[in-house]
């Protein structure tokens, strides 16, 4: 049998070294970006110098030939499904048993007047780095469009090279749809501290080109005319459909598929940032474009591709990203708003820089949800918290097995029992066992 794998980015990857694990099928795995797989979300760092394009690479060339995966380095045109193969640019054809899409998101572009100028460019792909290269030198200003997590690493970028930044954002605190109030605005400080000039409740308007096509200025909702050479387009991504066309493969926001991952065409499937579960689990969204996401999905599909049918379970939500110099870390469900049933501890420390969250059940008292600002939480003991239920006077009094490397970090445990303690009118004490031998207990090993 081959199997074919359009996109080499985590999800694509992640389902061939599985299928190779548990079988002797033909594997094929076709990308015009780059020839190897690589890491995406190192992106940012080869170009504030901190790795090289060859760093970000996990596996040395030989891996592929050692492991029997066949890299080929082209752009998919379209797919005959009738036939069962995939067009490629230049005219070469490629026959698949079953067929694994795998094609990832692109940065979304609202029709504004200018936006196919010169300088003009979203952050995605091995191009978009390179093209940011290009427009980088002898660059006076850039704007930044768009408050997610795309956009605050491409200011970050500008911000290592020295070159001022204008950063619109159409909400009125960063990130604020996802972010609850505080963590919101922690996040503003540290953009603002960093010399950024973040533009809260500023939406682009126009980009305005000179004589030469290159952007020359933008104008926002304000009516302000701000001049720069580069404009960064961040305002979120949608899945790459392109190949959908012309074939039955239904799609909506992204190529439907079901438990299996497979679309409305037998034998084909939809993994990572490009799919879109019919049947989503409760609080959770039915496009997740985030890398964890697709490395998930990865050892599912290949289950099923090798005549184990394994439906996917999204399981407990888990992200994490940094804003500037902050870390943050969720796990499971935390409302942007506490709902009077499921209130919020909060800790910030005095410095205003890292946080605590838990979201709890107020009846139950069982546990939801973790945010971590700053500081860092042990994912598989708080996912065994979420999943188990544990009683929120449970988790704080264990609280110190959640803890990261405690050898290296400072503990801010106790300071969220008081905390719990003066909401609550309780005298919760915090158990002071600690490392390996704690968190086992609370694992249940």
């Amino acid at each position: 049998m081959h199997i074919v794998i359009i996109g080499n980015g985590i999800a694509g990857i992640t389902t061939a070294r599985h299928v190779r694990k548990l079988s002797d099928h033909r594997i094929t795995v076709i990308s015009g970006e780059t020839p190897y797989f690589w890491s995406r979300t190192a992106l940012m760092y080869i170009y504030m110098g901190h790795m090289k394009f060859a760093h970000t690479q996990p596996y040395e060339p030989w891996f592929w030939q050692k492991n029997r995966i066949e890299l080929k380095q082209a752009w998919v045109e379209r797919i005959d499904t009738a036939q069962q193969r995939v067009m490629l640019a230049g005219g070469e054809s490629l026959a698949y048993d079953k067929l694994v899409l795998a094609t990832g998101s692109r940065p979304n572009f609202y029709g504004w007047p200018g936006q196919d100028a010169k300088g003009v460019q979203g952050m995605v792909s091995y191009q978009d780095l390179q093209a940011i290269e290009r427009y980088s030198e002898g660059l006076e200003r850039a704007v930044v469009v768009g408050g997610g997590l795309i956009g605050i690493e491409l200011a970050e970028m500008f911000h290592s090279r020295h070159i001022p930044v204008t950063f619109l954002v159409r909400e009125e605190s960063f990130w604020n749809r996802v972010m609850p109030e505080e963590e919101s605005a922690m996040i503003n400080r540290e953009i603002l501290a960093n010399g950024i000039d973040l533009r809260l409740e500023t939406e682009l308007q126009e980009i305005l080109p000179g004589p030469d096509g290159r952007v020359r200025a933008v104008r926002t909702s304000a009516g302000e005319e701000i001049p720069c050479q580069f404009v960064g387009i961040t305002a979120g991504v949608s899945p790459n459909l392109d190949l959908a066309a012309g074939t039955a493969i239904e799609t909506g926001r992204g190529f439907l598929v079901n438990e299996y991952l497979e679309t409305t065409i037998p034998g084909i499937f939809a993994i990572g940032d490009c799919a879109e579960l019919r049947q989503p689990a409760p609080d959770r969204r039915a496009v997740e474009a985030v890398w964890y996401t697709g490395k998930l999905m990865g050892p599912v599909l290949a289950q099923t591709l090798c005549g184990t049918p394994t439906p996917y379970r999204q399981g407990t939500w888990f992200n994490s990203a940094k804003f500037m110099d902050i870390e943050w870390q969720t796990y499971g469900t935390v409302p942007v708003v506490p709902g009077a049933d499921e209130p919020h501890l909060f800790w910030m420390h005095p410095d205003g820089r890292k946080s605590i969250r838990i979201a709890y059940e107020r009846e139950s008292g069982r546990v939801r949800g973790f945010n971590l600002m700053g500081i860092r939480y042990r994912q598989n003991v708080c996912t065994h918290w979420i999943e188990a239920g544990t009683h929120i006077e449970s988790v704080l009094e264990n609280l110190g097995a959640a803890n990261f490397d405690p050898e290296f970090f400072k503990q801010y445990e106790a300071e969220l029992v008081q905390t719990y303690n003066q909401q609550t009118g309780q005298n919760l004490r915090l158990r002071r066992r600690r490392g390996l031998r704690n968190m086992l207990a609370i694992l249940g090993a």
